[in-house]
């Protein structure tokens, strides 16, 4: 076991703010990400003329990788390539990665090869993706700082939605025109070099960020498996998770709503995307601060009652800049939410296993909930009462969330950030 490495606040935020650079680096390249996922649902929509339920469709299959992305964090947790741990990870995969955007970036761009590129980019990506996440839930247990590294791993991972919606959503206006083939290169061939900026920011990065937080396992997969799943805190974060990023009404419902019903451009729709996730901040910021004045429990009752209503205020838009005016309550009332939940699944990890644990909250949770949260969703609005139904869907699946917080180990709850876990 490495010896606990004594840091003062000032470095504990300086690994924080260069972890957060690599994870911002990998979201923003990532296939699901709003620059590449926007535009590419808005080809599928407009250029291949699939309907909400298609897109959807395509976005379950492109994203296979994400169900098993906790095996790709299970790899990380106990691969070191080259004995680099994590530094080896973010060069391996970085490049690979960006090595296949390179390639997606100059075939044709049919419906068979988007999916196959997607598939095959999202998979590549997954470890280098376990790896950033790992390093924040390891900062936050050594250090007792799980809530302010949920706050920045939030910033990190919802700043490339915003600044993504923004581009992608202009970039899909420009998908349209002529230039729609230059358009999809340029955009693959941006990833790609975000990506190999990721092999070389964590080949330079600071050392106790990676060696703290990278120790290879000495038991075996089986037992590491076993280990995990006699852990019984990680269930209630799951479910947590699974049920917050389950929403009806958030992902393509809302998209084909403001395109058909609103009568919104691809930008407008982006830009109430960006304005959606920027509106996050603030609480992000405030969850930040709470967190070291209040136990995780009642902060964890708090961003649930908040976050219960969350998609109401979308249902009194009747133009496309009432939606984006309605995005900003939106995100309003979410951010807290998931400050929380974040701040319990890294409390939640078991030691040694944190990529994996991370990935099956941060990915594969996500990707499940909300792919099929979209399958449910554009079956409501195009066969059971329409874009209110979904709404509807959405806040009943939040007010699931209530029950399960009684199942938390009360152990995880009952400390403020720089109190330790007993």
């Amino acid at each position: 076991m490495t010896q606990r490495t004594i840091i003062d606040p000032g470095g504990r935020r300086w690994l924080l703010m260069y972890a957060g650079l690599l994870l911002l680096m990998v979201n923003f390249a990532a296939p699901g990400g709003g620059f590449v996922g926007i535009p590419i649902n808005f080809f599928l929509k407009n250029r291949l003329h699939l309907s909400a339920e298609q897109v959807a469709t395509f976005n379950v299959w492109a994203g296979a990788p994400l169900y098993i992305s906790f095996v790709f964090g299970f790899l990380r947790d106990r691969w070191s390539p080259f004995k680099a741990g994590d530094r080896g990870h973010f060069a391996v995969f970085g490049l690979a990665t960006g090595a296949i955007y390179g390639v997606i970036a100059y075939v044709p761009p049919t419906y068979g090869l988007i999916l196959v590129g997607v598939i095959v980019a999202t998979a590549a990506i997954q470890t280098a993706l376990g790896s950033a996440s790992a390093i924040f839930s390891g900062l936050g247990q050594e250090h007792a700082i799980a809530g302010q590294a949920s706050t920045v791993l939030n910033m990190a991972n919802n700043l490339p939605m915003v600044i993504g919606f923004l581009l992608g959503g202009m970039l899909s206006d420009l998908m349209e025109g002529r230039n729609a083939v230059a358009a999809a290169r340029l955009l693959f061939l941006v990833a790609a070099a975000l990506m190999a900026a990721v092999a070389f920011f964590g080949m330079i990065g600071p050392a106790p960020l990676f060696k703290a937080h990278h120790e290879p396992l000495t038991t075996t997969p089986l037992a590491d498996v076993s280990r995990l799943l006699r852990t019984w805190a990680i269930y209630p974060s799951v479910i947590i998770m699974f049920l917050w990023c389950f929403a009806p009404a958030g992902g393509i419902v809302l998209q084909f709503h403001m395109a058909n019903a609103l009568h919104a451009t691809d930008s407008q729709v982006g830009q109430f995307y960006a304005i959606f996730w920027v509106s996050y901040f603030p609480t992000f910021a405030l969850y930040g601060w709470l967190c070291q004045r209040m136990k995780l429990g009642p902060l964890l009752w708090l961003a649930t009652a908040v976050a219960i209503p969350e998609w109401i205020p979308i249902l009194f838009a009747h133009t496309p800049n009432e939606a984006l005016f309605a995005a900003v309550p939106i995100g309003l009332l979410g951010g807290l939410g998931n400050g929380a939940y974040i701040d319990l699944a890294i409390r939640s990890c078991p030691k040694g296993l944190q990529g994996t644990m991370m990935l099956l909250v941060l990915t594969t949770t996500y990707a499940v909930a909300t792919r099929f949260g979209d399958l449910w969703g554009t079956s409501l609005y195009e066969h059971k009462g329409g874009f209110t139904a979904a709404v509807i869907a959405t806040v009943i699946v939040y007010a699931l969330i209530a029950p399960v917080l009684f199942l938390v180990p009360r152990r995880l709850t009952s400390t403020a950030d720089g109190e330790a876990i007993a």
